[in-house]
């Protein structure tokens, strides 16, 4: 398993101002970065991706729905054509980037909450982007994952089991799904049986703590996580994904309205740590 980290911690756009923070991750032992893929020309990632290969940085993308006029999940055939055209645009980031995912919540806006349970309208709108996706995405190589997200920030698709229901209708071996433990603390009965029942469509994993804080020092049960994840064989990526105040657009976005560390870097230092310490006792 590869250990990355997610720069969200930083920015929600990396640039030449943030070379310094990518040597300071390699330099602490990460192995792996996931960028955020929100803004720019494709262009901007395959200089940067050139930076990380001077770097010896592998790399994912994460992205999300941010804009309303961009639903997979819509009614509207013109905004899901709106989705089909930034997924299209995601992926060719991730490939100009030399990235081997793209992650996160494709299948609705975030945020966004009809006050109802998930439509069978809205799944079908869902799956007919992601097999359009899939399709671009296994022509550049990349791998997609469907990130379930909790019931506060979506309601299409709240848990493993969903996310891997909606990946199914689409049956594409470009896509699968992900675990964030952070979502999966809450919506799950039993996080450890709810990744041995997803089993070989778990594709990606985010290692993210209760709080949102260092992994390992709130109440997600790290090394039975990390047990569950050998059991099914899943020897891919492990990414710490933490947030702070140091973006204030992103501070407001994930709701994190207290310093969960000193500084991004002694948060990373300390995840760093904290994962060491729970994968050595599972």
């Amino acid at each position: 398993m590869r250990l990355g980290i997610n720069l969200l911690l930083w920015t929600g756009h990396v640039g030449e101002q943030h070379r310094p923070v990518l040597e300071f991750l390699r330099e602490t032992g990460y192995g792996l970065v996931e960028i955020p893929v929100m803004s720019g020309a494709v262009e901007h990632y395959a200089e940067l991706g050139r930076w990380l290969d001077e770097l010896g940085l592998a790399r994912t993308s994460s992205m999300a729905f941010t804009d309303p006029a961009a639903d997979p999940s819509s009614p509207d055939p013109v905004v899901r054509r709106a989705a089909r055209e930034q997924m299209a645009w995601q992926i060719d980031c991730a490939a100009a980037l030399g990235a081997t995912k793209v992650i996160g919540p494709m299948v609705q806006t975030l945020g966004r909450r009809t006050g109802a349970g998930p439509t069978e309208a809205e799944l079908a709108g869902a799956a007919e982007v992601l097999a359009d996706a899939a399709e671009r995405a296994q022509a550049v190589g990349v791998v997609l994952a469907i990130e379930a997200l909790n019931r506060f920030e979506c309601h299409l698709c709240n848990t493993l089991a969903a996310a891997q229901a909606l990946a199914a209708r689409v049956d594409h071996p470009a896509l699968g799904i992900m675990v964030d433990t952070f979502h999966a603390n809450i919506e799950e009965k039993d996080t450890p049986a709810a990744i041995r029942a997803a089993g070989p469509a778990i594709r990606h994993v985010h290692l993210s703590e209760s709080d949102r804080g260092v992994p390992g020092t709130g109440q997600v049960d790290f090394p039975a996580v990390l047990a569950a994840l050998r059991d099914i064989g899943y020897d891919g990526d492990l990414v710490i994904e933490a947030f702070g105040r140091a973006v204030p657009e992103l501070a407001a976005a994930t709701c994190v309205w207290r310093d969960l560390a000193p500084s991004p870097e002694e948060l990373a230092i300390r995840s760093m740590e904290e994962f060491c310490g729970a994968l050595s006792a599972e």
